[in-house]
């Protein structure tokens, strides 16, 4: 667990520094003493590999400035302080102001093994998380993930259409990923320096349609105040990605065939021509050829939209990306929720497998986030979760953290509100919340 991790401890008794670093060293620990904050300022970074205990009292700079320095430049570097006159309020106060933990002397040296230990568990996990930020941005958030015979050709595709400005109509269940194509196409084209603006046709009521996609002049009706640029302005010289588009109102669907021949439109209220460089992906769910028969859409529209189709089918269809996919979004839920990222066992991977998942990506994802929360149901990550490989003490301290984080989200990280809540006095939450390594948002002493 400590392989790679150091520790700094700050004490100006001789006596006790020396106790106290040999008593880290038998516990296994990488541990460099120093007698102030000066002669350890020199190792302290953002990048700093460890944590720092450091006494309060000292001579020249104090803990406390040192750990003022510490929240301006290595503010993921947990403190923990050490206090020798009982000062609790001082104490709390620090924990308030970023400390990671204080000991109050004299102290047994398990109480600073303990202490030190989770405290490592800790800068571990921010470590694990950063790295993992960084594979994920190196990766590329749109990176198409899978190995399906479907998804190749998916890739493809995008690969040969990107750098053209040819029109590209996505077709797919709700959930299969669809903006993730479309982002795809926009960030390896000519275009992808300028904007990617999404809109979904089926969230704008269509009184306002026209007003969010054209913009209008000031006065061009009751509230217009000012000059406001809509989507189709906003997005030229980038790429517009119109979601739903089957849900496009049909008196709409003529102006934006306009847009799409011409290359002008104009803001409502305005007969001045605006220009509109732009690349239309749309999506669509289900077949557009039967609304076409039905009426509800223009067909000439449909062919400007679709010189290009790419079918996406539904993650039951292409089984084998169900994994990949899974761990991908374990990795990126690890990152967001700053938690360590669960490694799937066969069995898990083979429930992945034979589950529907009716929800398609979209459903996945929240399974592997529910996975990283620890938070177990029917519906969600049970499938994903064998609960059978965990010991009943696993189990419940799985469910503890997973109500602790929870009571803590809601009272907006007021600690004393969700001790409150729980019926857990305040010190016994902050030693829980500091054992499963929850991070608080927000003023904890609320």
């Amino acid at each position: 667990m400590t392989t790679g991790l150091q520790v700094i401890f700050i004490e100006d008794d001789e006596l006790v520094r020396r106790a106290s670093v040999q008593s880290l060293q038998l516990a296994g620990f990488d541990v460099t003493g120093h007698g102030s904050v000066e002669a350890a300022a020199r190792a302290i970074d953002a990048n700093f590999p460890g944590v720092i205990v450091s006494d309060i009292r000292l001579p020249g700079a104090s803990g406390l400035d040192l750990l003022a320095q510490c929240r301006e430049r290595a503010p993921e570097v947990p403190v923990i302080l050490v206090t020798g006159h009982g000062d609790i309020s001082m104490a709390v106060q620090a924990m308030r102001d970023g400390a990671y933990d204080f000991i109050e002397k004299p102290f047994a040296s398990e109480r600073l093994i303990e202490a030190v230990r989770r405290a490592l568990e800790r800068r571990k996990l921010v470590l694990e998380n950063q790295a993992l930020r960084r594979e994920l941005a190196g990766a590329g958030q749109s990176r198409i993930i899978g190995r399906s015979p479907a998804i190749e050709q998916v890739r493809r595709l995008i690969a040969n259409v990107a750098p053209t400005d040819a029109s590209v109509l996505i077709n797919g269940d709700t959930g299969a990923g669809k903006e993730l194509i479309a982002r795809s196409l926009h960030e390896i084209s000519p275009r992808r320096d300028k904007p990617f603006i999404a809109v979904n046709c089926g969230a704008l009521p269509e009184q306002m349609f026209e007003s969010e996609m054209f913009g209008y002049e000031a006065g061009a009706f009751t509230g217009a105040q000012k000059r406001r640029i809509g989507k189709l302005e906003h997005a030229s010289g980038g790429t517009l990605f119109l979601d739903e588009i089957e849900s496009m109102p049909l008196s709409l669907q003529v102006k934006l065939l306009r847009v799409l021949q011409d290359g002008v439109l104009e803001r409502l209220g305005s007969n001045q021509p605006v220009r509109a460089n732009l690349r239309v992906v749309a999506a669509a769910k289900g077949d557009m050829n039967e609304l076409v028969a039905e009426g509800t859409f223009r067909r000439d529209l449909l062919y400007r939209l679709n010189v290009v189709t790419i079918t996406l089918p539904p993650l039951n269809e292409r089984r084998e990306d169900i994994v990949p996919l899974f761990e991908h979004f374990l990795l990126d839920a690890a990152v967001r929720y700053e938690r360590p990222a669960p490694l799937l066992t066969d069995r898990q991977r083979a429930e992945l497998m034979q589950r529907d998942w009716p929800g398609n990506v979209r459903e996945l994802r929240n399974a592997a986030d529910r996975m990283v929360l620890g938070i177990l149901d029917d519906g969600g990550a049970a499938a994903a979760l064998d609960t059978s490989t965990h010991s009943l003490k696993e189990r419940t301290e799985q469910f503890e953290r997973a109500v602790i984080a929870e009571a803590l989200e809601q009272c907006g990280g007021a600690v004393a509100v969700a001790a409150d809540r729980l019926q857990l006095g305040k010190a016994t939450l902050y030693e829980k919340i500091k054992r499963y390594g929850i991070v608080v948002k927000g003023d904890s002493e609320r």
